[in-house]
């Protein structure tokens, strides 16, 4: 304690179990600055994966697939994985293979980008597909057309530009965001309009 009053640090008990106990002299605060700065450090360079979904029915109409099939494609070329989903309501459980049937025909469009990570499984009411970017696939942002990129209006300042993942697997200290993707009808709408 003395010889850290003289040199006008502070006394860290580190191992107290031991014996005899383990201290050390050293500036506590610079010390805990320091650790936060590691570890807000680390959290920059943490890759972040998230699983977009995206749902259909079996029924879906040529227009609205190809309007989902197109945000599936853009969800990939992000980096993303996409987990697809046909839901089957009523009678249309027993006819499961029309399910299958438009999920081979996603994978199929989307060959060229993604690679089907789980095949088309039945879940309950509902099927679902997990779709991961083919290596290459991810487009950066100076990759993107002219059409996507953010235009600057005068006088607003442009926001800071996203960095885009450079690698799409899956380490163990990375954070899994899962984000759900629908434009269909309200649930309980589309239950009236059937009976």
């Amino acid at each position: 304690m003395e010889r850290a009053r003289e040199a006008g640090l502070d006394l860290v008990e580190v191992s107290p179990m031991s014996r005899p106990p383990v201290c050390r002299i050293l500036d506590y605060g610079k010390y805990k600055y320091n650790l936060a700065k590691k570890v807000a450090q680390s959290r920059k360079k943490q890759h972040v994966v998230s699983i977009k979904g995206m749902r259909f029915r079996p029924k879906i109409e040529e227009h609205d697939y190809r309007f989902k099939s197109k945000h599936v494609r853009t969800f990939l070329e992000q980096g993303n994985k996409v987990k697809c989903f046909v839901l089957f309501r009523g009678r249309e459980r027993a006819y499961t293979e029309f399910g299958r049937q438009l999920l081979d025909r996603l994978a199929a469009d989307l060959k060229d980008i993604a690679m089907i990570e789980s095949m088309p499984r039945l879940e309950g009411t509902s099927m679902s597909m997990l779709l991961s970017p083919a290596p290459g696939a991810v487009r950066k942002k100076k990759d993107q057309p002219a059409a996507q990129k953010s235009r600057r209006v005068e006088g607003v300042p442009e926001a800071e530009p996203e960095t885009e993942p450079e690698d799409t697997k899956l380490e163990e200290s990375e954070e899994l965001i899962v984000e759900m993707v629908d434009d269909e009808f309200d649930d309980d709408i589309e239950d009236e309009i059937e009976e």
